[in-house]
């Protein structure tokens, strides 16, 4: 599946609620309904179960995105820029949390891929079964937490969990890996967070040094640094050399 499938899959169901809706609106519509009821057949109770799991995996689908992949990173980069800057609420939270989860899909791009190609797609069509599809598919992803934590924080966790030194990678929990990884994510962060604040400091330091110069001491610094801090920004393509670099540092 081509990359693009993503974005067709999440188009279609507006595309059939669009065009279809003429055609649709000659057709009577089924209902569903969720209820329990007593049953003599085990193969009902799985089913029944199967469903409850799956519902829950969904709930539970947006914390995975953001601990199991570069997200966190991300958006906590974009947040320390626009304190940094000062700008408060310039760009809405809604757009830099927009901007952090393409960049994540961007970045997790080969990842999804492989696990759409050797773990959704074989299951779908029947080739594999559930446990050969869930192991397939937290492969990649745990090929990707690997090469972003550091080893000092798998050490801590594996400790912490008090579980046989691992020999190999593959012999380390997942339930291990997740929270190292999210460690070192939040180090890397906050890492990139000290360098983009350093210029932006240097300037609130001169219009603050100028200001008491001047004898103003009743005007904020922000008032004056904000402007220059904005111009820096945008002369030297800050948004493209931000981007460019987080991107890379996942490689």
């Amino acid at each position: 599946m081509r990359k693009n499938s993503w974005f067709l899959l999440a188009l279609l169901p507006l595309a059939i609620l669009f065009l279809g809706a003429p055609a649709f609106a000659q057709v009577t519509y089924p209902t569903v309904n969720l209820g329990f009821k007593t049953t003599d057949n085990p193969t009902e109770v799985v089913s029944a179960l199967k469903l409850v799991l799956t519902l829950t995996v969904l709930t539970l689908a947006p914390a995975i995105l953001i601990m199991m992949t570069g997200f966190t990173r991300i958006i906590i980069v974009l947040s320390f820029l626009r304190q940094a800057m000062g700008v408060q609420q310039m760009p809405p939270n809604q757009l830099l949390v927009g901007l952090a989860l393409f960049l994540t899909f961007f970045v997790m791009g080969p990842a999804f891929d492989e696990m759409n190609k050797n773990s959704i797609q074989p299951y779908m069509s029947g080739k594999i079964s559930q446990d050969v599809a869930l192991e397939q598919g937290l492969a990649p992803l745990r090929r990707f937490m690997f090469s972003q934590t550091r080893e000092a924080d798998l050490a801590l966790f594996v400790k912490l969990s008090r579980v046989e030194r691992p020999k190999t990678r593959a012999d380390v929990p997942t339930m291990v890996l997740v929270p190292a990884f999210v460690i070192s994510e939040l180090k890397t962060a906050f890492q990139i967070g000290f360098i983009i604040f350093l210029p932006f400091l240097v300037i609130d330091i001169v219009a603050a040094s100028v200001l008491m110069a001047m004898g103003m001491m009743m005007l904020p610094p922000i008032v004056i640094s904000l402007p220059f801090k904005i111009m820096l920004f945008v002369l030297v393509d800050g948004w493209g050399l931000l981007i460019g670099s987080m991107v890379k540092s996942f490689g």
